[in-house]
């Protein structure tokens, strides 16, 4: 049984609210505080040549002319406005409506969705975990129709289980022919609005009728405030902790623990699960294989690199039980999908040519047990 877990960033489409901001903050509050000196009736001076430095820096003044159009670049967004505004469409007589609609989502490059398939299937895993999938219908679509074209046979049970941050941020879990999902239970694990709150305990049957427990989670994430998702996380943690020390009390040995916890393993916030559970990391078996860095580092030990080498600091985790972890035959991480943004390097698909059409910004762990 091969079993992997992959931190997909989307399929086709994705929350713009994810998506890294050059400005970041800067521009929101740019944003804003323009509109806000616009709205007023009478500007002062020194307000008009505010409005003038804003206008600049958010893009106003990065205009293109056109015979019939003016195109602009706005926060990274083309937009496209008709110098006759009187043979503008409207929506209808009624209304007279004269607007826009603005798309919350941006659509992944084909190239990018392509090299997701390509890391999949080169990994070819029984069971799949994924994380950040936007909809059943994606998934589908993806597993039907995108798998095929790199000899990887679609799954036989696809599954997503929505979560509670709306922007398309879905768990999901396929399973090959002769594995069969028995019972799926959500455990509430604190944290808030924004983020996953819940962890999956799935049950899956094996062709030979063994029972393997999967709890797949996705932690909180570093955002502003590090100290405030690290104390969420660590809260996280400790109730994943428990409800993996309830499974070995019920005389369930076959547990895995899998998904993105966006920290490396060093962190406090996971010591709840590291110290005090005896859960075993793929990382340090003696099967792991990934490929070396090829840069400048590829000496360097790094704190927080897999080993000597790999100079890649962990988010994305595959922990299993003891027992599991002694019968393990193999296992790996594969990022010849991902862009190496700074040194060190490493083997990467021809496909990836930039950061815009790799896979992802996470690598695929995986694990072989017999």
């Amino acid at each position: 049984m091969k079993i992997a877990t992959f931190n997909i960033q989307n399929l086709f489409h994705r929350d713009k609210s994810l998506i890294e901001k050059p400005f970041g903050k800067c521009l929101t509050a740019w944003i804003q505080e323009l509109d806000m000196l616009i709205r007023k009736p009478d500007n002062t001076m020194s307000e008009q040549d505010r409005i003038r430095d804003l206008s600049f820096l958010v893009g106003f003044e990065k205009t293109n002319p056109r015979p019939y159009a003016v195109l602009r670049r706005k926060s990274g967004f083309l937009y496209m406005k008709g110098i006759h505004h009187s043979m503008e469409t409207r929506a209808g007589h009624l209304t007279n409506w004269n607007g826009w609609i603005e798309v919350q989502t941006k659509p992944i490059p084909p190239t990018a969705t392509d090299n997701k398939a390509r890391i999949i299937a080169d990994v070819n895993a029984d069971i799949l975990l994924l994380q950040e999938v936007e909809d059943r219908g994606s998934l589908e679509e993806f597993n039907q129709k995108v798998l095929p074209n790199f000899d990887c046979k679609p799954y036989e049970q696809t599954f997503v289980i929505q979560s509670n941050a709306m922007k398309g941020l879905e768990m999901a879990i396929l399973l090959r022919e002769g594995y069969s999902l028995q019972t799926i239970k959500t455990h509430l694990i604190g944290g808030y609005s924004d983020l996953f709150q819940n962890l999956l305990e799935y049950e899956i049957s094996t062709p030979t009728s063994k029972k393997i427990y999967v709890l797949a989670t996705y932690l909180a994430r570093q955002n502003d405030d590090i100290k405030i998702a690290d104390t969420i996380r660590k809260s996280q943690v400790k109730n994943i902790a428990k409800i993996y020390k309830t499974l070995l009390a019920q005389g369930k040995s076959n547990v895995i623990i899998a998904g993105t916890f966006n920290t490396p393993s060093y962190c406090d916030s996971l010591s709840p699960l590291f110290q005090n559970t005896g859960i075993k990391d793929i990382t340090k078996h003696f099967s792991f294989e990934v490929a070396t860095d090829e840069g400048d580092d590829a000496t360097y030990f790094r704190l927080g690199a897999y080993r000597m080498g790999v100079n890649i600091k962990q988010k994305d985790y595959l922990l299993f039980s003891p027992a599991l972890f002694e019968i393990m035959q193999d296992s790996g991480l594969n990022r010849k999908a991902m862009w190496p943004n700074k040194k060190p390097l490493w083997s990467i698909y021809k496909t990836v040519t930039s950061k815009n059409n790799a896979a992802s910004e996470h690598p695929i762990l995986w694990g072989k047990i017999n």
